[in-house]
């Protein structure tokens, strides 16, 4: 997926080929020349997020660790139009995406540090009893449901409960995960989120609801993505839709994250 123009290229020739200064400034043969040549590549920024994303998830290797671009184009497009809307924190670069469409006997977790261009874990996670054995098939936004809710969350506080240290998530989609907290879908460890269970019982155990972890790994993956981090919850389904899968919206955080970045760099 690896494309010739990178993303921050794209930026470059806007800042350059197209000073303030420009719309009163007749250009000269050389200028018209470099706009000419420069012009199909920053005629879209679509393009350029693409290329961005695809360069990403080729970096990352996050296509050998089995996850489907289309599922991270999602998580990632949510991602930017949170950090538009400050709904995130503006220090942090974690996405964590799970995709509920593989078997509980797959590792359907991944948390990617998107700064660092990195996979940072890959593990196996339960979904809500309600929603499925082996695989999520339905799932719900209703207290006692026991099920599994689609969609983005925003990572909170910590807490110690009866499964130890855990994690409260805000459910951002109305309708779909917006009830989370009353629920108590949280982060948490579990002993049934196993390769020795799934080997016993040919899959994993299941909670009321929560995204469990494995035991051994739920502490630090706790402190990691705490304090404001995002969670995208995926799996196929019909009735599914959030506004905060809007593409434009998006784009238009990541050009001025990239600016932000190109004008650091100058600055230097």
């Amino acid at each position: 997926m690896n494309r010739i123009i990178s993303a921050f290229s794209f930026v470059a020739i806007l800042s350059f080929v197209f000073p303030a200064s420009s719309a009163t400034t007749t250009p000269s043969s050389k200028n018209l020349e470099s706009v000419a040549v420069s012009a199909p590549v920053a005629v879209s920024g679509k393009e350029s997020f693409e290329d961005y994303l695809e360069e990403l998830y080729d970096e990352a290797d996050l296509k050998k660790s089995g996850l489907n671009y289309e599922v991270f184009r999602r998580a990632a497009t949510g991602f930017f139009n949170l950090k538009e809307q400050k709904k995130l924190n503006q220090s942090k670069d974690i996405l964590s995406i799970v995709d509920f469409g593989k078997s509980s006997r797959e590792k359907r977790l991944w948390i990617v540090d998107l700064n660092k261009k990195k996979l940072l874990y890959n593990s196996l996670v339960a979904h809500g009893m309600g929603s499925g054995n082996d695989k999520a098939l339905k799932f719900s936004n209703v207290e006692n449901s026991h099920m599994s809710s689609l969609g983005f969350y925003v990572t909170e506080n910590t807490y110690f409960g009866k499964h130890g240290l855990s994690l409260k998530l805000n459910g951002l989609d109305k309708g779909f995960n917006s009830n989370a907290k009353q629920r108590a879908i949280v982060v948490h460890g579990a002993d049934y989120v196993s390769e020795a269970f799934v080997k016993k019982q040919g899959r994993l155990g299941r909670s009321n609801g929560c995204p469990a972890l494995p035991k051994e790994i739920t502490p630090e993956v706790i402190q990691l993505i705490k304090g404001g981090t995002c969670l995208y919850i995926d799996a196929p389904s019909a009735n599914y839709a959030s506004a905060y899968l809007d593409a434009d919206t998006a784009i238009k955080r990541f050009e001025n994250e990239i600016l932000a970045k190109q004008s650091k760099l100058l600055s230097r």
